[in-house]
């Protein structure tokens, strides 16, 4: 019976230990991050994170100073999802709306 009781103890502390390992979000630190931007012409910004969630997102101001200034801006997001799996989605941002790019699916 003692035995029983120990390799159950081992089994799921080696269980425990090959599980895939995520820090937790709490503990998360930047680790990569970049801002271009003056007030003027095109921007960028960006950043990453020890948890896998990163962003970033360049733009600029298209026919600048004529009646059809518009911005355009590209950009992505990602992170990591509960069940581990990396989620990463593109987009564009310009005169016909935001235009998202493989969006996870829903439940």
């Amino acid at each position: 019976m003692k035995l029983s009781i120990v390799f159950a103890i081992v089994f799921v502390a080696a269980m425990a230990y090959a599980a895939p390992q995520r820090p937790s979000d709490k503990d998360a630190v930047i680790v990569k991050q970049e801002s271009n931007n003056i007030g003027v012409g095109p921007w960028s910004w960006g950043f990453e994170t020890s948890d896998g969630t990163a962003a970033q997102e360049a733009g600029v101001i298209e026919n600048e100073g004529t009646d059809d200034e518009a911005i355009a801006v590209r950009g992505s997001y990602q992170y990591v999802s509960p069940e581990g799996e990396l989620i990463r989605v593109t987009w564009i941002a310009d005169r016909n709306g935001f235009q998202p790019d493989n969006l996870p699916k829903g439940p």
